[in-house]
């Protein structure tokens, strides 16, 4: 069976940007997610310049994290019945005028307010599961698809270095409020360019077998999980934290390069990573790879000069997108057959869950402790992520069951190449370490 190190670069990026709608779904989906991946700044800008706390802005945001976390697996099952126009154009007009509620009516009555947030995060379309469900259809080979997954992660840290500078930029013209309006209205737009496109207009998920945990029942993903939860929790806190750093220094605007250099740091990891190829288990290179993200986020407790904290903020974010596109591969080995893409979504709602934590968290520790409490709360999220790995090595274990394959490159039923490029022929076995039997896939239905 080809390993991992076995599939090569195939032409790098480069090749899977010209594959045909590959670009159109990948700008379509991250210009979409612009006011998920923004959500949590705009909200925390919009609150202060209303003259909110940051107490309220984390439990704003808390509450709009939390919506996300429930409704991306719930709209994520819809997609999987009813096809990904009819929910993700929908959803992303619905969670767009929550926000403009928000900017409209401010904070003045808490439960409208409140009820914006919410609204907002329910309906913010499942994009990011959507796409990486597209791509086996769109790229065919799996070593193309795993190599899309990197690029995946790194396409996010443009969007997350971009975005806090847009919003920053938009902050700066205009106001908050117009920010989160013209942000939501990007997004839609974004989600209008993905499901306009054939693979998503075509595209319809395979049977699977009825189970109420669906991919839950995989102890792996649960692991995995429990991890990025806390991974997320890191996350989370910056946000928050380099706000009130910025606040200090009495310059919004450093705040939108605080994060960007994270972005470019974690661009610069992401771009490397994909770029060669790895020898052994992804599930102990991901170790490795959370432990380092969580090394990087303690020397931010120091709280430097702006140079330097950019400096410190870059270095934080090197090992994020690597971690991400490790957490990827981990998901396609561990999830049942028939559920990557329930899997993926999971898998986003654990990361925002922990991220509205992270959020809620930081900013009564910024107002009780200062800004350096803020960062370190992202530095003991980020261990303790890693020492959920650690203790869950032997259910995450590298082994996989004798004859299984990667879920993207080895549906049962399905035909086309494998890890190394040669043609995949249908098999009964899958990932599945719950036993569990399932219809199997026709071609280009994987999810």
């Amino acid at each position: 069976m080809a390993t991992e190190a076995d599939a090569g670069p195939k032409g790098g990026y480069l090749d899977i940007l010209r594959a045909p709608h590959a670009a159109r779904l990948l700008t379509g989906t991250l210009v979409g997610r612009l006011p998920n991946g923004t959500g949590p700044v705009a909200i925390t800008f919009f609150t202060r310049a209303e003259g909110g706390s940051y107490t309220l802005a984390g439990g704003l945001i808390a509450a709009y994290g939390v919506a996300t976390a429930v409704g991306q697996p719930l709209l994520g099952r819809v997609v999987d019945l009813k096809g990904q126009p009819k929910v993700q154009l929908p959803a992303a007009v619905i969670s767009a005028l929550g926000m403009a509620v928000l900017a409209l009516t401010g904070i003045g009555n808490l439960f409208v307010a409140y009820l914006a947030v919410l609204v907002a995060g329910l309906f913010t379309p499942p994009l990011e599961g959507g796409l990486r469900a597209l791509w086996p259809s769109v790229l065919g080979r799996a070593d193309r698809v795993h190599r899309a997954y990197a690029l995946d992660a790194v396409a996010q840290e443009v969007m997350f270095t971009v975005g806090p500078l847009l919003l920053t930029l938009l902050v700066s013209l205009w106001s908050p409020a117009a920010a989160l309006l013209v942000i939501n209205l990007l997004g839609v737009l974004g989600a209008l360019s993905v499901v306009l496109a054939e693979p998503s207009r075509t595209w319809r998920s395979a049977p699977r077998e009825a189970h109420w945990l669906g991919a839950l029942r995989s102890p792996g993903l649960l692991a995995l999980l429990g991890a990025f939860f806390f991974v997320g929790l890191a996350l989370g806190s910056i946000t928050v934290a380099a706000v009130a750093y910025a606040d200090e220094l009495g310059d919004q605007a450093v705040y939108g390069w605080l994060m960007a250099a994270n972005g470019l740091g974690a661009l610069i990891g992401g771009v490397f990573y994909g770029a060669r190829q790895w020898a052994g288990a992804p599930e102990r290179r991901l170790r490795v790879l959370v432990l380092l993200l969580a090394l990087g986020y303690l020397p931010l407790m120091l709280v430097p000069g702006p140079v330097t904290m950019a400096a410190l903020s870059a270095v934080a974010g090197v090992f994020l997108a690597p971690a991400i596109a490790c957490a990827f591969l981990v998901v396609d080995r561990h999830a049942p057959r028939g559920t990557v893409t329930e899997a993926f979504s999971w898998l986003v709602t654990s990361f925002g869950v922990g991220a509205a934590l992270g959020s809620a968290v930081s900013g009564p520790a910024v107002e009780l402790f200062g800004t350096p409490a803020g960062f370190a709360v992202a530095g003991t999220g980020g261990l303790v992520a890693f020492l959920v790995l650690l203790a869950t090595g032997r259910i995450l274990g590298p082994e996989r069951a004798p004859g299984t394959r990667h879920a993207v490159s080895g549906a049962a039923g399905s035909t086309g190449p494998d890890d190394t490029g040669a043609e995949i022929r249908p098999h009964s076995s899958e990932n599945d370490r719950n036993g569990a039997v399932e219809p199997g896939f026709s071609t280009g239905l994987q999810a």
